[in-house]
């Protein structure tokens, strides 16, 4: 054991629970955002008569911006302040949202999308370090991080119906317009309600060359993974992307271990527990999003559901990533040890997944899918609740915008990685079944069936290489994750105030 100081409790935030509200809406719009575009993308490829080789950038524009900028968006949280940040976020995201649905050409409408990327980046990690800093009673702390969790992971399935009721009902342009609303109830709440503690800011000088290292190497390590779902991992800028990815981002951990005001402090993400946690959570994040992109088309195109149907149809995963996050995590996370909750969890996931291996054209909804998304929901609602928690636990309050971002980094190149990894192990495994099979289907209807059976088994290949690295994922979760229960004192330390400090023992590492 060895002791290290740790601000003494301060009176908690009597607003705290009210800020919740606002923090898990603002939350679920950015998580929304991400799928609700993919359902209305069809219909607004027709409408302002983007090309087939652009529609890619409707998403790719938003990830690069998002992802690229996060650790940044997280630095000036922590310059700012969180609830400054917070608030010029959501302001930012609602115009960029109002610019999409006005969208009248490509070029608005990929622009409109960049901007929602840039101030996604600042929204997303200054909505989970005020959570990080408002809530330091542990049993406190684990019910605001279930709710957290359960939105961060069940949001994206909750936007396939939304996404399919405005796009079927309405316009697609509603799913850019929902926002508006979303940001501006949040943005107000959060100006009256959320009182920032004080004494958490980081006033250093901004690390302008980290700033410009950590954008490019992010920026191209996920267009490195966009660009090989289309053009091939073979393909000299997919390639040349990946190399100057390598580059730019070691040249950003040399410059972090030498400047004295750091973008992102190396003992942020070099602490074993949360360099842990975004591993595995970035190792859950690629099993997941080919996952959502897989389902979505299977049912779509092989059962024939319409977009509301199929957004309906996830509603299981969502039903048990709440009833992981809420009733499973919350409830244990403050009597056992977080990686008891976090590799249980992914494997419990993993389980789902694998039941998914049996996908064939006939598959019962009942039989298969319906087992298969409840105990995904269950466990990735589990380990995501503890995880969300114990990366942002212990960071200093100058820190944990950018320990915030880390967690929002992670899934966003996880998702980037996910979405191009596992369509290219698909594509492959359809092309080849189709090849080998095609000849013998010498009617239409015979020659349809191989295609899609082909589909099916493409789909089954790649959710296999998704169930070994969701046990990848429960691996390292169990083996670096080492932190103890939390105890009942407050979880965010400080080096100012020391008068105020009191020594409490943790696990030496």
């Amino acid at each position: 054991m060895s002791e290290t100081a740790v601000k003494a409790p301060s009176v908690p935030d009597a607003n705290r629970w009210k800020a919740l509200v606002f923090i898990a809406l603002a939350q679920l719009m950015v998580v929304l955002d991400a799928t609700i575009v993919n359902i209305a993308l069809p219909s607004a490829q027709q409408d302002l008569g983007i090309s087939d080789g652009n529609r890619q950038w409707v998403v790719t524009a938003y990830a690069l911006a998002f992802g690229g900028l996060l650790l940044f968006g997280g630095r000036i949280a922590d310059l700012w302040g969180r609830k400054k940040a917070f608030v010029v976020g959501l302001g930012g995201f609602a115009a960029a949202s109002a610019l999409g649905g006005a969208a009248t050409n490509e070029a608005m409408m990929f622009g409109a999308r960049a901007l929602q990327g840039v101030f996604g980046a600042l929204l997303a990690p200054a909505a989970l370090s005020l959570l990080a800093v408002m809530f330091t009673d542990a049993k406190e702390r684990a019910k605001a991080f279930g709710i957290y969790g359960a939105i961060a992971g069940g949001g994206g399935a909750v936007g396939l119906i939304l996404g399919g009721f405005l796009t079927e009902y309405l316009d697609w342009r509603w799913t850019f317009f929902v926002n508006i609303p979303f940001a501006i109830i949040a943005a107000a709440g959060a100006y009256f309600v959320i009182r920032e503690p004080e004494g958490g800011r980081n006033r250093s000088p901004l690390d302008i060359p980290g700033v410009i290292l950590s954008t490019l190497g992010l920026v191209a390590l996920v267009y490195g993974f966009t660009r090989a779902e289309s053009e091939g991992w073979s393909d000299a800028v997919t390639v040349g992307m990946f190399v100057a990815s390598v580059v730019l981002l070691l040249a950003f951990v040399v410059v972090e271990s030498r400047v004295k005001a750091p973008l992102l402090p190396l003992r942020v993400v070099t602490e074993r527990n949360r360099g842990g946690i975004y591993l595995s959570l970035g190792l859950a994040i690629i099993a997941m999003f080919g996952l959502f992109l897989f389902l979505t088309y299977y049912l779509q195109i092989v059962k024939g559901y319409s977009p509301v149907k199929t957004g309906f149809a996830f509603l299981p995963m969502i039903v048990g990533m709440i009833t992981g996050s809420t009733q499973i995590g919350t409830r244990l996370m403050t009597r056992v040890a977080p990686r008891l909750l976090m590799g249980p969890g992914f494997l419990v996931a993993a389980l789902g997944m694998l039941l998914l291996t049996q996908l064939e054209i006939g598959s019962s909804y009942a039989a298969l899918l319906l087992p298969a998304m409840v105990l995904l929901g269950l466990g990735m609602g589990t380990a995501f609740m503890p995880a969300m928690s114990l990366a942002t636990q212990g960071v200093e309050p100058r820190d944990s915008g950018v320990a915030s971002a880390m967690v929002n980094t992670s899934q966003q190149v996880g998702g980037a990685i996910g979405t191009a990894l596992l369509n290219t192990i698909a594509a492959s495994a359809t092309t080849s079944y189709i090849a080998d099979h095609i000849v013998g289907a010498t009617s239409r209807s015979q020659q349809q069936l191989v295609q899609l059976e082909g589909m099916v088994r493409g789909y089954t290949s790649a959710i296999w290489f998704a169930v070994g690295i969701l046990v990848v994922a429960a691996a390292i979760a169990l083996t670096f994750v080492n932190a103890g229960r939390p105890n009942m004192a407050a979880v965010t330390g400080s080096d100012a105030d020391a008068a105020d400090e009191v020594k409490i023992p943790v696990v030496a590492h």
